[in-house]
């Protein structure tokens, strides 16, 4: 599996440094590993976890609590935490494909 460099990350998903150091801070599904050296490095997950993100603040026009709560919800979905049918999570996700299509 491989492992992204802060700024490789960067490039991938066409944000600046600082904003993915924020989103650390405020979103905890976002936690890439870190060297010993302090060095961040981002898996495929976490560049996945970073355009939903975006995607949720950017295109959807979530406030970051929001997102926060939607990441939180979907998290307990997919986990079986909660008793929301997986239906309603892929329909969900299609709807926001849709969406970002229809956008570009």
């Amino acid at each position: 599996m491989h492992k992204y460099s802060i700024g490789q990350a960067c490039k991938v998903v066409d944000l600046p440094q600082s904003v993915l150091r924020y989103w650390e801070t405020v979103f905890e599904e976002l936690d890439p590993e870190k060297t010993p050296g302090g060095t961040r490095k981002y898996s495929e997950k976490d560049i996945e976890v970073i355009l939903k993100i975006k995607d949720l603040l950017y295109n959807r026009r979530f406030t970051i609590e929001g997102a926060r709560s939607w990441l939180c919800e979907k998290k307990q979905v997919v986990s079986g935490k909660k008793d929301i049918k997986l239906q309603e999570y892929v329909i969900d996700e299609i709807q926001s494909i849709l969406q970002i299509l229809k956008s570009s």
